[in-house]
């Protein structure tokens, strides 16, 4: 059996905030918090750590504290996309030299470049920095969908060892497996269809919910991965309500209300991106009680 190096859950960490400047004092008790509730791994700087509206200073730092505060307990996976290839590369390249484990790279948006401009765009990626590299492909943010005809000829690359997929269509799952092989890593992106995408031969999830439910989702993924399916429904079931929650608005919003609740972090956000609704907060912390966090 193939021995995966990253698998479980992997919070995709929030960027905490205060007057308008990154938080490193709460951004260090955060991750020793994820370290505690026992998850598999971290990915600083993704989606839902505000990757798109942080200074390449800023990008740079957060991914250097996770590195530091982690010390090697858990693999750090940093974000490490643009939809630029050669800015990407640059950040690839950073992650490296600061001791990451891997670097998860977006498909690149805006642009909407063919899949044969995804393709070489990754493969660019893979010759210039001996890292390994995780695809992440999230067509609603993105406005381009990787194929599983691209991924299986990104899974012969060296450095190009798998996906995060947030897609939420369990069909393609099945499929990719046998296209790529055995050795693909295949991530979810997308928490409630987690159990799902396990059952079809995932091997872990880069989490949103984890950020608020450390305990609950590594509970979760060390079921799931030992074939306890009824354990894993189990969870599933208290967690689900807060996977909901957690996109009841702009993602990280609600997360940032939800771990400000809990004392963690202040609520701040970076614009575009505002503060959570209010309308949206009590069903917050209803899935928050019903998930077992409060």
């Amino acid at each position: 059996m193939v021995q995966f190096p990253f698998k479980g859950v992997l919070p995709a960490l929030v960027t905490p905030f205060r007057d308008g400047a990154v938080d490193e004092a709460a951004f260090v008790a955060l991750v020793e918090r994820q370290i505690a509730g026992g998850v598999h791994g971290l990915v600083p700087v993704g989606t839902t750590g505000e990757t798109a509206t942080l200074s390449h200073d800023e990008h740079r730092r957060v991914v250097e504290l996770c590195i530091e505060t982690t010390k090697g307990r858990v693999p750090v996976i940093a974000g490490a996309g643009s939809n630029s290839t050669a800015e990407a590369i640059e950040l690839v390249r950073h992650a490296k030299a600061v001791g990451a484990d891997a670097a998860l790279c977006v498909a690149p948006y805006y642009n909407r470049p063919s899949q044969e401009g995804l393709y070489e765009h990754y493969r660019a990626i893979n010759d210039a920095v001996q890292l390994p590299v995780l695809v992440y492909n999230v067509p609603s943010r993105t406005a381009v969908d990787i194929s599983n005809e691209t991924l299986a000829r990104l899974s012969v690359l060296p450095n190009i060892i798998g996906v995060k997929d947030a897609t939420g269509d369990m069909t393609r799952v099945s499929f990719q497996r046998l296209m790529c092989g055995d050795e693909w890593l295949m991530l979810s992106g997308d928490d409630p269809s987690a159990l799902g995408y396990m059952a079809h031969g995932g091997h872990g999830c880069i989490s949103v919910t984890a950020n608020v439910a450390p305990d609950g989702c590594a509970a979760f993924f060390n079921a799931a991965m030992a074939g306890d399916w009824e354990t894993a429904r189990y969870w599933q079931d208290r967690l689900v309500g807060l996977h909901r929650a957690l996109f009841l608005d702009a993602s990280p919003a609600p997360a940032k209300f939800a771990l400000a609740h809990l004392g963690l972090c202040a609520e701040d956000c970076r614009l575009p991106i505002t503060a959570c609704a209010e309308g949206v907060r009590p069903r917050i912390l209803e899935a928050m009680h019903e998930a077992g966090v409060i």
